[in-house]
């Protein structure tokens, strides 16, 4: 009998990427306060990696159950870029983006509820923004709503047309749960979504 297998994100975006490798699985909301983590000086690596895990063990499940967690963050130097909130936040996010290379890093946590252990892979792509001008900024906020979207693009849309080009392990990353690293986390838990014989 498989294990129950729950994605802790509403994210159509998750949940449609997950949906992929064919496993039943459910999505809850973490309900989970970002907030806290933000103030407290971690790196981005760090950062993401201890927000996958809260989210995954905010859900309070218990059993035989594997919980998915997930963060992402945009990192610009030192900045860590979120999700801005407002047009007016991600119209800063784009400007401090323009002509840089961000990293854009995943974190995952995949929580084992029969044995409270915690299996973490971190996903990294490097994106490489086009020069873009004031005008081609307020377009693009104004064409998608990107408020929820750490650093503010959302690539699946017009959001590709902001880049010169993308590198990374798995493009899945970009939208939000790379499927390559979900895979080997759920294999290593005996759900392998090929199958374990």
């Amino acid at each position: 009998m498989s294990r129950r297998l729950v994605l802790a994100s509403t994210s159509p975006w998750r949940g449609e990427l997950l949906a992929r490798l064919g496993l039943p699985f459910e999505q809850l909301d973490s309900g989970l306060d970002e907030e806290p983590w933000k103030h407290r000086g971690l790196e981005a690596r760090d950062l993401t990696l201890q927000l996958a895990e809260a989210k995954a063990r905010a859900l309070g499940i218990t059993g035989d159950a594997l919980v998915l967690g997930a963060d992402q963050v945009v990192c610009v130097g030192d900045s860590i870029l979120g999700k801005p909130g407002t047009p007016e936040r991600a119209a800063e996010q784009l400007r401090l983006q323009s002509g840089g290379t961000p990293e854009l890093i995943t974190g995952l946590a995949l929580l084992d509820c029969a044995t409270g252990t915690v299996r973490t892979e971190l996903d990294v792509s490097v994106l490489r923004f086009r020069v873009l001008t004031e005008g081609q900024i307020q377009r693009y906020v104004a064409s998608e709503d990107v408020t929820g979207c750490a650093g503010s693009f959302r690539l699946e849309g017009l959001g590709i047309s902001l880049f010169e080009s993308i590198s990374g392990r798995d493009y899945t990353g970009i939208i939000g749960l790379p499927l390559m690293a979900v895979t080997r986390m759920l294999a290593d838990a005996d759900l392998d979504p090929l199958g374990n014989s």
